[in-house]
């Protein structure tokens, strides 16, 4: 198979879809996200220095998991700003925060690659598991760092490699297989894009940033069953359905019993454990 040509706007046009689409189902997997990714997003905080009465923006936010957390470290007389390429994940982020009662924290339709907040507005600036995402991550390096006040800090989340998050990459594994896709481009973006060691944090130099950190932590995906990482994925994980696109429905359904029993040798006595693997980066302007 030859390497497909990456066209970055097709890219980015079919991802905000596939964010569309998913977004009802990624809000209501919000606990199992709170669980998985929670005690990474506490250091993600820490790295950024964030506390009480503290100005933040939430890059890339989703249906808000991390915003509300974000928000009880800045309190009542703190501000988040919640943006994401996605309205309709914004719109359950918003309801989302509402019914919880967090007031500080406001939403807003927003390309991470082409930030319009007001410059040096922020504290503190995070963007958890979104950055992988963007085709021109240093145009959105240079974005975040824009709209930090001096001496403020960007940490983002990141996936290490393939071989430390099994939980994902062998579904993408399985189903680039089956439907016979090329290898991704030089440079495409995707959930490993950041994820060798070092990667990240020479980007961020790169973009001017300073003192800059980098810790790695495992978070498993803990799940009752492998059947119910397939639910989780397959509701709410859109790229794997664009993926699959190309295949017929039964093939399709072959393709998750194929996913699902592969996954089951992460299940033990206690439950379902997908390998995970995060990498936290930090950097100050």
């Amino acid at each position: 198979m030859t390497t497909s040509q990456f066209n970055p706007d097709a890219y980015k046009t079919a991802t905000t879809q596939q964010w569309q689409s998913a977004a009802k189902a990624w809000s209501e997997w919000g606990g199992t996200l709170r669980n998985w990714l929670g005690p990474a997003t506490e250091t993600m905080i820490d790295f950024a220095d964030i506390s009480k009465g503290a100005k933040v923006l939430d890059v890339a936010a989703g249906a808000g998991d991390q915003s509300m957390q974000i928000a009880d470290h800045v309190g009542p007389e703190g501000y988040v700003l919640a943006t994401d390429i996605s309205s309709n994940i914004l719109d359950y982020a918003s309801a989302n925060a509402q019914s919880n009662g967090y007031s500080q924290i406001d939403f807003q339709v927003m390309d991470g690659e082409d930030l319009t907040a007001t410059p040096e507005q922020f504290d503190a600036v995070v963007s958890r598991v979104g950055l992988i995402y963007f085709p021109d991550q240093m145009k959105a390096l240079q974005g975040i760092r824009k709209s930090l006040k001096p001496g403020g800090w960007f940490s983002a989340i990141v996936y290490s490699t393939p071989e430390n998050n099994g939980f994902f990459s062998i579904p993408v594994g399985i189903i680039r297989k089956a439907a016979q896709l090329p290898p991704p481009a030089k440079g495409q973006p995707g959930p490993f894009s950041l994820g060798q060691p070092g990667v990240l944090a020479d980007l961020l130099r790169d973009a001017g940033f300073q003192n800059v950190r980098e810790e790695t932590l495992s978070a498993p995906l803990e799940l009752p069953t492998a059947a119910d990482c397939i639910r989780f994925e397959r509701e709410s994980f859109g790229a794997l359905h664009e993926m699959l696109k190309g295949l017929g429905e039964e093939e399709q359904s072959n393709v998750w019993d194929e996913i699902e029993t592969a996954l089951q040798a992460f299940e033990n006595g206690a439950g379902f454990s997908g390998p995970c693997e995060l990498i936290i980066v930090a950097g100050q302007k």
